[in-house]
C-alpha cells in the first residue's frame, strides 16, 4: 500500500548543529541556482539549464540518510543534488561554463554533472532514461554482497516512460538495493501531473510492483529526512527497492527556454508560501534553535563560497581543441578494473572440432571462470539456454547470479547491464535478435556510447552486448534485418562481427577485456558452422582486419555471412581465371583502413559486399574511404553489392533475392574484370 507520511504538528526535537547544517546546504543551493541564473541571463552560461528552486528541502533530507559508499543517479536538474552530495559549487559552475576545471571538464555541461570522488554518476537528460542504471547499479553491489544503496532521482515526468515501470519491476524482482527518489513537482516540463497520468498518485504506482512506496511532504526538510532514512533502514534491512514521492514545486520556469504559459503567477506565489528554506528557517527560530545572527552568518558563509566559485569558473580554462576526441574512447585504467586475458599461447597441435555456437560459449565460460565480475543478462538465457541455445548448460554450472535471465524488457535490462558496468562489473548481455536492439537504443547510444565522454573520463562501460543478425532464416521482416552499419555509426562503441568459429569465440574474449562498451553481431546463419580449433584457442584482436585469401584481380570486402559467401565466389571465380583477395572486416568500429587499403593498392579493383541496405550503410563508408584515401590507385569505381532496399521479405525467392548471394557475387566481379 501507498501510504502518506507527513511531518508531525510539533517540530522534532533536532540537535542545533544538526539543524543549521540542513538549513545551510538548503541556502546553498538557492543561492547557487539564483547566481547561476544571473550567469546564464549574462551568457555567462548556455543550453539548456533547470534550476532547482524550491526543491532543495529533497536533496538535502535525503543525503542525510546516505552515506559516502552509496552511489548517486540523477536527473537533469540535479544542481541541487550534486551541491548535497559534496561536489563543490566551484566545479559545478566551471562545469557549466563548459571549462576543463568543470566536474566532467566542461564536456557534460549543467545537465551532465558527474564527480567520482562523491560517487556521484550524474544526471541525464532522457527523461528516465537513468532508471535502469540504477537498478544495474545495485544490482552489481548485490552481486558482490556490498552494504551499499543507490540512490535515484527523477521526476513526476519521467512516471510515463516506459523504463520507470521496466525499471520497478526489475528492481523488485531482484530486491535490488535501489532507493527511488520521485521529485513530483507537479509539472512535466508544461504538461501538469493530473494532465498526464490517468493516476496521479505516483506512490501507489510504485507499490503496485510490490515496492514499499511513501508520499511525503517535499517541502519539509525534516519529513523527508526522516522518510528517507527509514527507506534506507528497510533496505539495509533487506526488505528490497523503497520508493519515496517528494511532493513538491519548482519556483522557477521547466528551464531557461520555458516561457511558462501553462501556470500563472498567482499559483507560483501561493506555493512559495511553502517555501521550504523559510518553513524550516521559521519553525527553529520560533523553537528557540537558531537566531536571526544564525541566518545571517549563514548567508555570509555561502555568499563568499558562492563569489569564489563564480571566480573559480571564471579564471579555469578552455580545455584545448587538441583534446576534441579524448574521451570518446577509454585511455588507460588500472589493470586491477581491466578482465584479465590470458597470455597468448602458440597454437596447439591438438585440435577439436567446435561449432560457431558451442566457441561462443566457450568463450563465456573461460571468462566467468577466470573472472567472477563476468556475468551474462538477458532474455531466455537460462533454462531455456539463449534463443539460440548459445548459453546452453551455462545456468546449471554458474548459477542464477551469473546466468541473469529477465523479462522481456531490452531498454532496462540493457540500461541494468550499463549500470552494473558502472559498478566494476563485466556484464555480457544478450538481445535476441538485432531488431529488439532499437527498444534498447537509447541506451546503448546514450547511455553506453556517451558516459565516459560526458563525464570527462571519469566513469568506464566495459560492457558487451550480443546479438544475431542478418536475414536468410524466412522469418520476415521483424527478425531479419542488419543493422550493424547503424551501431557502427556512433562513436563510443565498438562494433564486431565475428565470421569465423576461431573469431567468434577469440574476439568475444578480447572484447571483455575492453573497457569499453563494445556490440558483437553473430549472423544466425552461422551457428552452426563447424571448425577445427587448437585445443589452447584463446583471445584474438579485435582492432584488425583479416586477410581471408590473397589475389592479384579484385579486392573483396565482407563481414558476417557475406564473407563466407564472397570466399565460396572467390572459388568459383578462382576456376575461371579470376584471382580474387577477400578481406575480412571482422571489426566494424573502428575499421581497419590500412588493410583495406593495402590491398586496393595490390588489386585496383574494390567491391564491398554488404547484406544492409544500401543507402547509408557500411559498404558506403568503406567506399568513401577508399576514395579518399586510395583513389589514385583504383583502376575504376569502388563497387557495392549491397541488400535490396525493401524490409526484409518472407517468401523464400524473394528473401534470397533481397540478399547477396554467391550468384551474385560472381555475377558482380565479373563485372568489373571483363568477364561475360
Amino acid at each position: 500500500m501507498a501510504t502518506v507520511e507527513t511531518r508531525p504538528r510539533e517540530q522534532p526535537a533536532a540537535q542545533r548543529n544538526h539543524a543549521l547544517h540542513l538549513l545551510h546546504e538548503m541556502v546553498r543551493i538557492r543561492r547557487l541556482e539564483e547566481k547561476s541564473y544571473e550567469l546564464y541571463s549574462k551568457g555567462k552560461i548556455r543550453g539548456f539549464m533547470h534550476l532547482y528552486d524550491g526543491e532543495e528541502a529533497i536533496a538535502v533530507g535525503v543525503m542525510q540518510a546516505l552515506t559516502p559508499a552509496d552511489a548517486i543517479v540523477a536527473t537533469y536538474r540535479e544542481h541541487g543534488q550534486a551541491l548535497a552530495r559534496g561536489v563543490s559549487p566551484a566545479a559545478i559552475l566551471a562545469e557549466m561554463y563548459g571549462k576543463q576545471e568543470g566536474c566532467a571538464r566542461g564536456r557534460g555541461g549543467s545537465m551532465h554533472l558527474y564527480d567520482k570522488a562523491t560517487r556521484f554518476y550524474g544526471g541525464n537528460a532522457i527523461v528516465g532514461g537513468h532508471l535502469p542504471l540504477a537498478v544495474g547499479m545495485a544490482l552489481a553491489d548485490k552481486l558482490r554482497n556490498l552494504d551499499r544503496i543507490t540512490c535515484c532521482f527523477f521526476g513526476d515526468g519521467a512516471v510515463a516512460e516506459g523504463e520507470f515501470h521496466e525499471s520497478l519491476n526489475l528492481a523488485a524482482l531482484w530486491q535490488a538495493p535501489v532507493l527511488w527518489i520521485c521529485e513530483n513537482n507537479r509539472y512535466c516540463m508544461g504538461t501538469a501531473l493530473d494532465r498526464h497520468q490517468s493516476e496521479p498518485d505516483i506512490a501507489k504506482k510504485a507499490a503496485a510492483y510490490r515496492i514499499d512506496a511513501r508520499a511525503v511532504d517535499g517541502m519539509d526538510v525534516l519529513a523527508v529526512e526522516q522518510a528517507a532514512q527509514q527507506a534506507v533502514d528497510r533496505i539495509k534491512a533487506g526488505a528490497g527497492p523503497q520508493f519515496l514521492e517528494c511532493r513538491t514545486y519548482r519556483f522557477r520556469a521547466h528551464s531557461m527556454f520555458d516561457a511558462e504559459l501553462y501556470r500563472n503567477k498567482q499559483e507560483v506565489q501561493e506555493w512559495r508560501s511553502q517555501d521550504p528554506i523559510a518553513r524550516f528557517a521559521d519553525s527553529l527560530k520560533l523553537s528557540g534553535l537558531i537566531s536571526d545572527e544564525d541566518m545571517e552568518e549563514i548567508e555570509a558563509h555561502v555568499q563568499d563560497e558562492i563569489e569564489k566559485a563564480v571566480a573559480f569558473a571564471e579564471a579555469a580554462t578552455w580545455e584545448p581543441v587538441e583534446d576534441l576526441e579524448r574521451f570518446v574512447y577509454a585511455e588507460a585504467i588500472p589493470p586491477d578494473q581491466r578482465y584479465p586475458l590470458p597470455a597468448p599461447e602458440p597454437p596447439s597441435a591438438e585440435t577439436r572440432s567446435i561449432t560457431y555456437r558451442e566457441a561462443m560459449r566457450e568463450a563465456m565460460r573461460a571468462a566467468m571462470q577466470r573472472d567472477e565480475r563476468v556475468f551474462l543478462m538477458g532474455a531466455d538465457v537460462g533454462d531455456y539456454g539463449g534463443c539460440f541455445a548459445v548459453s546452453k548448460g551455462m545456468l546449471a554450472e554458474f548459477g542464477p547470479q551469473r546466468i541473469l535471465g529477465t523479462p522481456l524488457s531490452e531498454s532496462s535490462y540493457t540500461g541494468a547491464g550499463i549500470g552494473a558496468a558502472l559498478n566494476g562489473m563485466l556484464p555480457i548481455i544478450e538481445i535476441m535478435t538485432c531488431n529488439f536492439s532499437l527498444l534498447a537504443l537509447d541506451q546503448i547510444v546514450n547511455n553506453a556510447g556517451t558516459i565516459l565522454h560526458m563525464s570527462g573520463g571519469l566513469f568506464h562501460v566495459p560492457l558487451v552486448i550480443r546479438m544475431a543478425t542478418g536475414g536468410g532464416k524466412r522469418l520476415a521482416a521483424q527478425h531479419s534485418h542488419t543493422f550493424d552499419g547503424w551501431y557502427a555509426h556512433v562513436p563510443g562503441i565498438k562494433v564486431l562481427a565475428p565470421a569465423t568459429v576461431e573469431d567468434a569465440r577469440g574476439m568475444l574474449e578480447t572484447a571483455l577485456a575492453d573497457p569499453n562498451p563494445v556490440i558483437i553481431f553473430e549472423n544466425s546463419l552461422l551457428y552452426n558452422m563447424k571448425a577445427e580449433l587448437p585445443v589452447n584457442a584463446g583471445p584474438l584482436p579485435i582492432d584488425k582486419a583479416a586477410l581471408r585469401r590473397t589475389g592479384r584481380d579484385v579486392t573483396i570486402v565482407a563481414y558476417g555471412m557475406a564473407l563466407v559467401k564472397s570466399l565460396e565466389a572467390a572459388e568459383q571465380l578462382a576456376g575461371e581465371g579470376i584471382d580474387c583477395e577477400v578481406i575480412d572486416l571482422r571489426t566494424l568500429r573502428p575499421l581497419d583502413d590500412a588493410t583495406i587499403m593495402a590491398s586496393v593498392a595490390k588489386t585496383h579493383r574494390a567491391l564491398i559486399v554488404d547484406e544492409d541496405w544500401r543507402s547509408g550503410s557500411i559498404a558506403a563508408e568503406i567506399g568513401a574511404r577508399i576514395m579518399e584515401q586510395a583513389f589514385y590507385e583504383l583502376d575504376q569505381p569502388v563497387a557495392r553489392l549491397c541488400g535490396a532496399e525493401v524490409p526484409m521479405p518472407y517468401a523464400p525467392h524473394l528473401e534470397d533475392a533481397s540478399i547477396p548471394q554467391v550468384e551474385s557475387i560472381v555475377a558482380a566481379v565479373k563485372g568489373m574484370v571483363g568477364h561475360e
